[in-house]
């Protein structure tokens, strides 16, 4: 194994997930709040499920979002 194109890649993977992760959260909250799904003052739950074909793996990571 090549360890620089492994973190490279790995890391490229990554950043793409919380790059897009964040987006996508972003928009959600806001249109909840716009809608008024939400009053902006909530911790909402939030669950990842990881999984990497090829080694088994699947990681769960559980957290709160708070707003404000």
């Amino acid at each position: 194994m090549n360890e620089d194109t492994f973190n490279t890649s790995l890391r490229g993977f990554l950043k793409k997930v919380g790059i897009t992760s964040q987006r996508e959260i972003e928009k959600a909250v806001r249109d909840a709040l716009a809608d008024g799904r939400l009053e902006g003052h909530e911790k909402l739950p939030a669950k990842v499920v990881l999984t990497v074909g090829g080694v088994g793996l699947t990681h769960e990571i559980t957290a709160e979002i708070e707003l404000g």
